[in-house]
């Protein structure tokens, strides 16, 4: 199978890291979106929405959205679950971090890491400083309660918040405030399969 994908992106990222902690061979495509290359034709006719990443099968078959590729490499495996609550659990994390934390944070970085934090953005970035805190806090208070979201085992929904909130200080967010989300950014780095951003 073959991951299109920007491995500066915490999206990407999330990829890189679920394929490589459960051992899943795969070539790594890397994508320059600055560069317009998800505006191709070649990779619109892949994915209409022109958007990384992408997993392609090797049968052809294409999926996109990073956390629904998530939710299909893992099926089966530890860090998805076969109870049907639990599962939803992981869920609700995955669309809290698409709704609540990656507009917010992951916005703010790429502002600050990719452009520059330009005068002509400086209101937008500082604008999402709030909800990124909001979401934040919401992480730090249930990290306080269980070892990872989801209970007591590393599952899909911690792999798909910690792609943009272990860098979330590039878009000028201080983590040193919640050490419960810095133990778990811990935890999550000594797995023995752990993979870097870069």
């Amino acid at each position: 199978m073959k991951v299109y994908g920007d491995i500066q992106s915490g999206n990407c990222y999330k990829i890189k890291l679920l394929t490589s902690i459960l051992g899943i061979e795969h070539e790594w495509v890397e994508v320059d979106i600055l560069a317009k290359e998800t505006q191709t034709e070649e990779f619109l006719k892949k994915n209409p929405n022109g958007k990384i990443p992408l997993l392609e099968l090797d049968d052809g078959r294409v999926l996109s959205e990073s956390n629904a590729i998530l939710n299909y490499l893992a099926h089966g495996s530890a860090l998805s679950s076969e109870d049907s609550f639990q599962q939803a659990k992981i869920l609700q994390w995955q669309f809290f971090e698409q709704y609540s934390h990656e507009p917010y944070i992951a916005v703010a970085r790429f502002i600050a890491k990719y452009l520059g934090l330009p005068d002509a953005k400086a209101e937008e970035y500082k604008s999402k400083q709030l909800g990124g805190h909001k979401a934040l806090q919401v992480m730090e208070t249930q990290l306080g309660k269980t070892t990872y979201l989801v209970g007591d085992k590393l599952t899909i929904a911690d792999i798909s918040l910690y792609g943009y909130t272990h860098v979330a200080h590039e878009g000028g967010f201080d983590l040193s405030v919640y050490p419960h989300i810095k133990d778990w950014i811990a935890r999550i780095r000594h797995h023995p399969n752990y993979v870097e951003m870069a």
